[in-house]
């Protein structure tokens, strides 16, 4: 049976900004350390990040697990600036401390080493999709990974998932590999996957899993819903399911697309 992992012991710490890397014009990537030996963590789990110095950012935000580095006891999350709290978080400096409730949520599946893996992700979806890609080649598995793009000005650290495996590339204007959309890609029709993990904008990832659905494939998705707590408190962030409504951030964010009604 394929291996999945649950809510690990959380912790409400605050770490120490080691970098703040800009990939693009609204994309970062903040590294973070701490005293304390950062603890496990799966592929497809979140934090939760508190914003100091904004008054209209009540609630924490949710960010994914985007790398983790244990040698040397840092792990990176991929930002993208959308509003007043994410612009404070890309303005913070080597040095600067931020608050975090991690590691929360479920994670991702492992699959059998003898299964055809694709790891397909869009937009700054493609967050988790590194650190999962680094798991699954630990274990001896290497995937092709098909990530999505508005344009080729939008397509962030292509060389770090080179590593992991062959990479296919879309954007939506055709200014570097295939023009349109990820399902539009012909890597999909002519190759048989056993399983393709999914993240990025919604229409994205419900027309993926329609693919997958119509083709007997398995697939499971990470959604992006706004979450206040992290805890299942506030239901900010339920889904309907099969099972019924679930939250995403405790059930989640991973979900098997057959047990969302989609």
């Amino acid at each position: 049976m394929p291996e999945i992992y649950y809510r690990m012991t959380k912790r409400v710490e605050s770490l120490r900004i080691v970098e703040n890397k800009k990939l693009s014009k609204d994309i970062i990537i903040l590294e973070l350390s701490g005293q304390n030996r950062i603890p496990e963590m799966k592929p497809g789990q979140f934090v939760q990040v508190r914003v100091e110095g904004s008054p209209g950012t009540f609630l924490r935000r949710p960010f994914s697990v985007h790398d983790v580095n244990y040698s040397q006891n840092t792990f990176r999350l991929l930002v993208q600036v959308a509003g007043k709290g994410t612009e404070i978080l890309s303005k913070l400096r080597n040095g600067d401390t931020l608050n975090l409730v991690y590691p929360l949520g479920n994670s991702f599946s492992l699959p059998e080493k003898d299964q055809r893996i694709l790891l397909a992700g869009g937009g700054c979806g493609v967050a988790p999709l590194l650190f999962l890609g680094k798991f699954l080649k630990s274990k001896g598995i290497i995937p092709d990974i098909l990530l999505g793009f508005s344009s080729s000005e939008r397509v962030i650290e292509y060389d770090e998932y080179s590593a992991l495996g062959k990479v296919f590339l879309t954007t939506e204007d055709g200014s570097l590999g295939k023009k349109g959309f990820i399902t539009e890609h012909p890597v999909l029709s002519s190759n048989k996957y056993d399983v393709i993990y999914c993240c990025g904008p919604e229409p994205m990832m419900r027309s993926v899993a329609k693919y997958c659905k119509e083709n007997d494939i398995k697939c499971e998705v990470s959604l992006e819903n706004l979450m206040g707590c992290g805890f299942g408190a506030c239901l900010c962030c339920v889904v309907d399911t099969v099972k019924g409504n679930l939250c995403t951030c405790t059930d989640g964010p991973v979900f098997n697309i057959n047990d969302l009604k989609w």
